[in-house]
Parts: C-alpha cells; structure tokens; sequence
C-alpha cells in the first residue's frame, strides 16, 4: 500500500496569483497605461529621432542607473520579507523600512533631475521627448510614491501585530504592486536614457 504522505496533493499543486485579485486587475490596468505611453514614445522617437537623441544627452545617465540600483535592491528586499512573513520568521518589518528607505534614493534623484533640468529651462513643452520624459517619469514617479506608502503601510501594520503571518493576502498584494513598479522603471529607464 502506498503511503499517503507521498501521494500528489492536488491542493498542494494548485497555483494562484499571489495577493488579491482586484490589486491584479489595478497592476494589469496599470501596465497597459504604461505600455501604450511606451508605444507613444517609440512611435515620436522614430519620428523625431533628432530631437529624442538631443534630449537625451542632457539627462543623467548615472542618476538613471542609481535610480535603477535603488529600485532592484528595494525589490528584493520586499521579496525576502514576503518569504519572511509567508515562513513566519523575524526581520519583516525592518526590511520594509529599508525598502521604502532605499527606494527614496530614487525620490532623491528623480526630484533632483527635476530641478536641475527645469533650472536650465526644460519642462513640457520644450519639444516631444521632454514632453514624454517629464510625463512618463512623473507618471512613474506617483507610482513609486504611491508603492512606498503602502510599504510603509504593511511596516506598521506588522509592527502593531495586525499581520501575523497567517493571511498572505495584503502583504502579497502590497508586494505585487511593488514589483510592477520596479518591472515599469526597468522598461522605462532603458528607453529614456539609452536608447533615445
């Protein structure tokens, strides 16, 4: 007779997307929103290559890569705290902390790029690919604003005991909607500071 621990557990077997479903529509709403920006972008660039070349030769590449390092390493430390809470193990909270802590070297550059392009007199109407730049990153932005809140959220609520490791289901959502926002810079910084 076979033994019942080893039998497959269609249960067991059954994969879901982590979080609640209406966070899912929201990120995948989300994502088309960006996307169809993304397409506007290339469809200006290749017809207006010129101008998208000249705009970015002004924007900080370094900054775009330090904005970039900060998002990934916010991005995992979200990944091991939802691994963390799921395996009811300590370091949850200060890990989101340091999530949102270094996420804002992203809010730091961003802000800076703002000010610093601004002072040299570009905005939104300057021409396409400032339009697009100033739109799309401040788009972005309010995203990753957004994402920390809700970070921050998920912090204080674990510190007060409302979360206790037994329902996934705000943690994995705050986590997923995180992750689209890192997935989005990941699309967008390329387009905008290297391939323009």
């Amino acid at each position: 007779m076979a033994d019942p621990a080893l039998e497959p557990n269609p249960a067991a077997d059954t994969r879901q997307l982590p979080g609640d479903l209406a966070v899912w529509i929201f990120i995948f709403a989300e994502l088309a929103v960006f996307g169809i920006l993304f397409i506007g972008f290339a469809v200006a660039r290749s017809l207006d290559p010129a101008t998208f070349h000249a705009g970015r030769e002004v924007l900080h590449p370094w900054i775009g890569l330090l904005n970039t390092a900060a998002l990934i390493t916010a991005s995992y430390l979200v990944a091991t705290a939802v691994n963390q809470f799921r395996n009811k193990l300590s370091g949850v909270q200060w890990r989101l902390w340091l999530a949102v802590v270094v996420s804002s070297i992203y809010t730091v550059g961003k802000l800076y790029e703002y000010v610093n392009l601004y002072s040299q007199g570009y905005n939104l109407g300057t021409n396409t690919f400032f339009m697009f730049y100033f739109f799309l990153t401040f788009f972005h932005f309010m995203h990753v604003t957004l994402g920390q809140i809700i970070l921050a959220t998920l912090a204080v609520k674990i510190g007060n005991g409302d979360y206790d490791g037994s329902d996934m289901n705000g943690m994995e959502s705050g986590a997923s909607y995180w992750h689209m926002v890192d997935l989005a810079w990941l699309v967008l910084f390329p387009i905008i500071y290297v391939l323009a």
